[in-house]
């Protein structure tokens, strides 16, 4: 009897002191971020260094910035949006939906559009000479309604006077990484995609780029706020100042983005 109750003993308290004891700090839950789908190849290091320094773990979802904003208008749990441009955490301001006394979303970063095709391709190196070839039969580029790089597309097609003509060969793509995938996955034969996408290893190794002219689109300033509705607001403010500091916007510069500081 005495033997029984013991081991009875020795399962029961590991389990009781687990319900006393408090939780470790990794077993918080997370800072949700919504961040843009540019962001996808850039942001896990930057968050994995977030959370050794701080001890905050953040998991991002990464979509385009439209979709990301209906998403937190209709009562999506995220503590910070990070947007590919400023107009999309500009109309949370707007909406009274942004945790801010400022008028504007803070820039955190600039996008830059590539024009990237497989080294397979049997079409000439990318450049601008490349979207009048008539042998380009599909371009993809991200849903200009929805995601900043592809109204940047748009803009620089218009402007060189090339949308018209190359209107029905578009590939749209949800967002700026799915158009990013159909063109890596042969599904278009080019795509006006983000320079954090061509230097991913994947998209390095597969194909080539050219930086499209910045004075063809306007300029891709990509832009954060902290959600109203959060209940982490210092650790979504401890998120975004270290994007902003100088080793992180450093590293920004590496993947693609040009910084803001």
């Amino acid at each position: 009897m005495e033997a029984g109750l013991a081991l009875m003993r020795r399962r029961l308290l590991p389990a009781l002191f687990a319900l006393v004891l408090p939780a470790p700090v990794c077993a918080q839950a997370a800072l949700r971020v919504a961040a843009a789908a540019d962001l996808e190849p850039v942001l896990p290091p930057i968050l994995a260094q977030f959370e050794e320094q701080t001890r905050i773990h953040a998991a991002a979802t990464y979509q385009a910035s439209a979709m990301l904003t209906t998403q937190i208008e209709n009562g999506a749990p995220f503590d910070l949006f990070l947007s590919a441009d400023l107009s999309f955490p500009g109309r949370l301001i707007a909406a009274g939906m942004a945790d801010t006394a400022e008028p504007a979303p803070i820039p955190y970063a600039n996008g830059t559009l590539v024009l990237w095709e497989r080294k397979d391709s049997h079409l000439p190196f990318p450049s601008l000479a490349l979207l009048s070839d008539p042998n380009l039969k599909l371009l993809a580029i991200a849903n200009p309604e929805r995601a900043p790089y592809g109204r940047a597309a748009v803009a620089a097609l218009t402007k060189l006077r090339l949308y018209d003509s190359l209107k029905p060969r578009l590939v749209t793509a949800e967002n700026i990484a799915q158009a990013a995938q159909f063109v890596d996955s042969g599904n278009a034969d080019a795509g006006l995609i983000s320079l954090t996408s061509a230097l991913t290893p994947k998209l390095t190794a597969s194909g080539n780029y050219f930086v499209i002219p910045r004075d063809l689109y306007p300029p891709i300033e990509q832009g954060a706020v902290i959600v109203k509705s959060t209940k982490r607001r210092a650790a979504a403010q401890k998120l975004l100042d270290f994007l902003l500091s100088a080793p992180v916007q450093a590293e920004l510069a590496k993947s693609g983005l040009t910084p803001v500081k």
